[in-house]
């Protein structure tokens, strides 16, 4: 182990638990907002989509290192973190498969994620903490993946998912990069229900890393002369919710969703703010 990886030994285990935690629940997730292509799911069909949120896991924490680790020790950093999750992955898939799980094909198929997660995303060039066009690109692309690998191509419940389940992780990345453990909520991050990745949220109670949760999102989207607009919640959020309450903050976020998006149309469209439909945010 490199002189570095030494020194963010401790980050380095939390980002691999995190990162294989979120992945597997996120597979959840899709599962539950496509159920009746999850029932025609294999095993290797779960795998590959565990896999589609690694990749995507990997370029997001890349990117996040480029603010809170050393330029000379990036490099050294992220290929520690590739190890951290391949002992990690062993360990998980240990009890499972006991003997019979194969190490090296763990390492390679880690390994080629990380490879693919390059070829794919590092394209895409953006500020993390900022929202864009290719951040937004970038996203899209990956959900796209994912419902493709679930047998539900075009769904848009299950693109709009996949979007804030990867974009949950950034805020606990940044709080493990930070020297904080994560957020309290870190490990079921994964969001789901009608969303893209952006909007207001409420405060959740602060964990004892002070960060804020999403607990709602709001977007609206322009596709040529059309405004669509979705909301999502963040699925502990939704889990604490009964039934009632469920189906009263639907009604709700729905007419928010009404008005806030028959507004963004008149001001996307109008002369003075033509260019908004540019970046695709309300």
């Amino acid at each position: 182990m490199g002189t570095a990886n030494k020194e963010y030994h401790a980050q380095l285990r939390q980002l691999a638990e995190l990162m294989l935690a979120v992945s597997g629940e996120s597979v959840t997730m899709m599962k539950r907002n496509a159920p009746e292509q999850a029932l025609k799911l294999k095993r290797q069909d779960e795998w590959g989509i565990y896999l589609e949120f690694l990749k995507v896991m990997f370029n997001l924490t890349d990117r996040l290192t480029a603010l809170h680790i050393p330029i000379k020790d990036q490099l050294e950093f992220m290929n520690g973190l590739e190890d951290a999750v391949t002992t990690q992955l062993k360990t998980v898939l240990e009890p499972a498969f006991g003997n019979n799980a194969d190490q090296m094909e763990i390492v390679l198929t880690v390994g080629n994620a990380v490879a693919e997660s390059r070829d794919l995303y590092e394209k895409y060039k953006f500020l993390i903490t900022e929202d864009s066009k290719p951040k937004n690109e970038l996203f899209q692309v990956f959900a796209e993946r994912v419902a493709q690998a679930l047998g539900a191509s075009q769904n848009g419940q299950v693109i709009a998912a996949a979007t804030l389940c990867a974009s949950a992780i950034i805020p606990a990345v940044s709080a493990v990069l930070q020297g904080q453990a994560p957020p309290t909520a870190a490990p079921s991050t994964p969001t789901q229900q009608p969303a893209k990745a952006t909007g207001n949220g409420e405060q959740a109670k602060k964990g004892p890393t002070g960060q804020d949760i999403k607990l709602v999102s709001l977007m609206s989207n322009v596709s040529g002369e059309e405004v669509e607009t979705r909301w999502g919640l963040h699925p502990r959020f939704r889990g604490d919710l009964t039934p009632a309450e469920l189906q009263q903050l639907t009604k709700h976020l729905n007419r928010v969703a009404k008005i806030l998006g028959e507004r963004y149309a008149a001001v996307a469209f109008s002369e003075e703010w033509n260019s908004w439909h540019k970046t695709g945010h309300a």
